[in-house]
């Protein structure tokens, strides 16, 4: 029994309704996932990550969720869930799915309930206000939404929700809710899942605590005991826009969190592409608090939602709209930008692979964005973050491979103009290609799985003069490890002064360097111009 599997894993990201549709339907579904598991086994993941697949209205890719204990028809039933769950394990694929608790969708039984009496035993499931409090958060959605509360006739009162309108809050101080919760986390742990995504993590906390960060935190503790007691293998991986100072409270001493997503990391690496140099996310890696033994980090390069850009200083959030969005369009909520990572780099497989060779070399855990291994792009035309969700492209043909329902039937619109169109990029093709990203990827993947030092090592910003160069060395696990990525488009010789070093072999590059093998230190090598190379490192006899 490995508890400590998500330290060395690869996560791949799966949005349920737009993967595969195996009932031809039009809409992605679970027995389309289980289709292709083997498919992500391929490419080297070790772990799924599902978005929502519950009951749910769909206003909201399915974050709004009406029955946590239902899989909604549209993407199949608990049978086909336990089916891929089984063909999983026989793959040796863990699967993580939404804990989506911050909130229910508004056609929610028991928010529909809350709305009929005040005397109803679920008006307290809810957040309600005979009028709003003239101090509160900002809603999640600006232009979208104009506040966090919202008048229901029905019940005569105002109701908070961080989110969209149709998404009330929860009220997470409510012993009958976290009751609920327990009953939604013991029916899955029994299907079998390995892991819960906690959405808006730190949202939920902060609702524990009757608005009080500092006094909800024992939610999470609840949480992680509940689990580990039942299953010690299941992980909880939380959503947690926070300061990397914060990171410990929602980690715990081991007693809370077992992941948290790092946006830190994900602004300053985007900062640090944009500029062409290290340093911003040198500096974010340097000033990460190491997390307690069994917990880690997780890193991704996009995901399912905007490139979030708050936190950014506003000449900082101005280079990076500039090098990566710089079209209005792109722009999204006042904070982001809703674009694909191959579409942002132009479609340069140099600079998309050192971008990926950044995130395999990130303190903690990476994760993969379904479609992103093989360069797809997004649909502008379509609404905010919609623009990053559309069907995945798995061949030429109609449809991209991925229905063969009606092209008006489908869920989202397949692209088909431009170079990110699926007659170009799709996964049969990228399969046929030797050197397509697509087996790019899957061979940084295989290696980042050997290299167990990134994720329960201790990790160091390497000093190297030069500002386009990332250097991270890794020490644990009985191994120690050196990451060389080059953010510019000017090759690079870097130095390696580090005392305790006697030689260098090489395990992934981007391409043969002419003295690749093994350096004797002290070293001086190459890096190409959006180059990287990765070492072990045999460190001398005390």
């Amino acid at each position: 029994m490995n508890s400590d599997w998500y330290k060395n894993a690869i996560i791949y990201q799966v949005d349920t309704a737009y993967f595969f549709d195996a009932n031809n339907d039009g809409t992605g579904d679970l027995g389309g996932v289980a289709k292709h598991l083997d498919y992500l086994r391929g490419l080297g993941a070790t772990a799924i990550w599902l978005t929502p697949f519950y009951l749910t209205p769909f206003r909201d890719d399915g974050y709004d969720v009406e029955d946590h204990l239902q899989v909604d028809p549209r993407f199949g039933d608990v049978a086909d869930m336990v089916m891929l769950l089984e063909e999983a394990e026989e793959l040796g694929l863990r699967v993580i799915i939404e804990l989506v608790l911050q909130h229910t969708s508004s056609e929610h039984r028991w928010f529909q309930e809350a709305r009929k009496d005040r005397n109803s035993p679920y008006r307290n499931y809810y957040l309600w206000a005979d009028e709003p409090p003239e101090h509160d958060d900002p809603p999640m959605f600006p232009g979208v939404e104009k506040s966090v509360w919202s008048w229901d006739d029905a019940a005569g009162q105002f109701y908070r929700h961080m989110f969209y309108h149709h998404e009330p809050d929860l009220n997470l101080a409510c012993p009958q809710v976290i009751k609920e919760i327990e009953r939604v986390i013991v029916y899955w742990l029994r299907l079998g899942v390995s892991g819960f995504r906690l959405d808006a993590a730190s949202h939920m906390v902060k609702q524990a605590g009757g608005g009080d960060i500092k006094g909800g935190f024992h939610l999470l503790n609840h949480l992680r005991d509940f689990v580990s007691v039942r299953r010690p293998e299941t992980i909880l991986l939380g959503e947690v826009d926070v300061p990397p100072r914060q990171y410990c409270d929602y980690f715990g001493e081991n007693d809370r969190l077992h992941m948290l997503l790092s946006f830190a990391l994900n602004k300053h690496m985007f900062l640090s592409f944009a500029r062409k140099d290290a340093r911003p996310l040198a500096k974010a890696i340097a000033g990460l608090p190491l997390p307690p033994s069994r917990a880690c980090l997780a890193n991704w390069l996009r995901n399912h939602d905007e490139l979030d850009l708050e936190d950014l200083t506003p000449a900082e959030k101005r280079d990076v709209i500039e090098a990566f969005g710089p079209a209005e369009e792109m722009h999204v909520y006042q904070r982001g930008l809703r674009r694909r990572l191959a579409t942002m780099f132009d479609n340069d497989m140099q600079r998309i692979a050192v971008a990926y060779a950044v995130l395999f070399s990130l303190p903690g855990t990476p994760i993969i964005r379904y479609g992103d291994e093989i360069g797809m792009g997004e649909n502008l035309d379509l609404a905010e973050r919609n623009a990053v969700r559309t069907p995945m492209q798995w061949d030429g043909t109609a449809n991209a491979g991925f229905s063969q329902a009606a092209a008006d039937e489908l869920i989202a619109p397949v692209i088909t103009r431009g170079p990110n169109r699926s007659r170009l990029v799709n996964v049969s093709r990228s399969q046929i290609e030797e050197r397509s990203l697509l087996h790019l990827i899957s061979r940084m993947a295989r290696t980042r799985l050997g290299c167990k030092a990134i994720g329960s090592g201790a990790w160091r910003v390497l000093e190297t003069k030069i500002p386009a160069v990332l250097a991270i060395r890794y020490d644990g696990d009985g191994e120690t490890l050196l990451m060389v990525a080059n953010l510019s488009d000017k090759k690079a010789q870097v130095e390696v002064g580090e005392a305790d070093i006697e030689r260098l072999t090489e395990l992934l590059a981007d391409k043969e360097y002419a003295k690749s093998g093994m350096l004797k230190a002290p070293a001086s090598f190459p890096v190409n111009g959006y180059g990287y190379r990765w070492f072990t490192l045999t460190l001398r006899s005390a």
